[in-house]
């Protein structure tokens, strides 16, 4: 056995990075809210706490990954209360307000925090192919490179706490444009008549690529978007986040403000669920293209 790693948030990311360190030999303890992700966490070699704060009880380091501001700061107002020393790796995406004040939180707590999101989808973090952007601490963040191998390709320290959310603010912006140009590409191929598992194909093996299009564009030509890599939902709030960001530093952002409109026309379809890949059934729907 390696060590002993807490996971709280054992969703689509969280439940991923569980299983993939139970697998190379971590003893994982998690926990979740929803006890049916407790239970494929267990079935998957995951020991399963009962609270956040029991997880924190058994272990140096936790992981959290909470699909909210709110969920992620009630997590770390658990764990400061529990007591003992220990590095809690935050990988959310969250604003860099939401993370400083969870930051405060754990070190009142006497806790080290860590800002550690994540560059990958949930497929990509099924089979560990995640890149994780830590920030903070460095003596803390060079301590669990051999953790973080144990859910990741890649991970680099990127100095101050909060580079790491900076740093995946800029690669989201980059993937909201690149899907939204993945769906109005195949779109246009699906008007023109062309087989869209070939359009996949070539595409992928010319310069038009994108590792965004490898990942989503077999899902648009199968019209297939369920279990949700990235949820519509999700990834709204994601959005809002980045383009306050942009905001606040006063940069332009034309190409990412024109794929909002699209975003937010999925979940008002009632697509929130579904994976965000489903943008091309929204500019179906616009241009009275129906299939099946």
């Amino acid at each position: 056995m390696k060590g002993a790693v807490g996971v709280v948030g054992l969703g689509i990311m969280g439940g991923a990075m569980a299983r993939n360190l139970a697998g190379a030999g971590w003893q994982a303890v998690g926990y979740d809210i929803d006890e049916s992700r407790r239970r494929e966490a267990e079935a998957d070699g995951v020991e399963v706490a009962d609270s956040a704060a029991a997880v924190a009880g058994r272990v140096p380091t936790v992981i959290m990954s909470l699909p909210s501001a709110a969920a992620a700061l009630a997590v770390a107002r658990e764990i400061a209360g529990a007591g003992g020393r220990r590095i809690v790796v935050e990988t959310s995406t969250l604003s860099l307000e939401d993370k400083d004040d969870i930051r405060r939180v754990l070190e009142e707590g006497g806790h080290i925090a860590l800002d550690c999101p994540l560059s990958g989808t949930g497929a990509q973090a099924q089979t560990g192919d995640l890149v994780v952007y830590a920030s903070g601490d460095p003596q803390a963040i060079a301590s669990l490179t051999p953790l973080f191998a144990g859910f990741s390709r890649e991970a680099h320290d990127l100095g101050p706490f909060g580079n790491g959310s900076r740093m995946k603010f800029v690669a989201n912006l980059l993937v909201a444009i690149n899907n939204v140009a993945s769906a109005e590409a195949m779109l246009l191929a699906e008007k023109a008549g062309l087989d869209l598992k070939q359009v996949v194909k070539l595409v992928s093996a010319g310069a038009a690529n994108s590792r965004i299009f490898e990942l989503r564009a077999p899902m648009m030509a199968e019209d297939r978007y369920e279990p949700a890599t990235m949820r519509l939902s999700t990834w709204q709030k994601d959005m809002s986040v980045i383009g306050k960001f942009a905001s606040a530093l006063g940069s332009p952002t034309p190409l990412f403000r024109a794929t909002i409109a699209v975003y937010d026309a999925g979940n008002g379809m009632g697509m929130g669920n579904l994976d965000v890949a489903a943008v091309l059934r929204v500019l179906e729907t616009m241009s009275g293209v129906k299939r099946g």
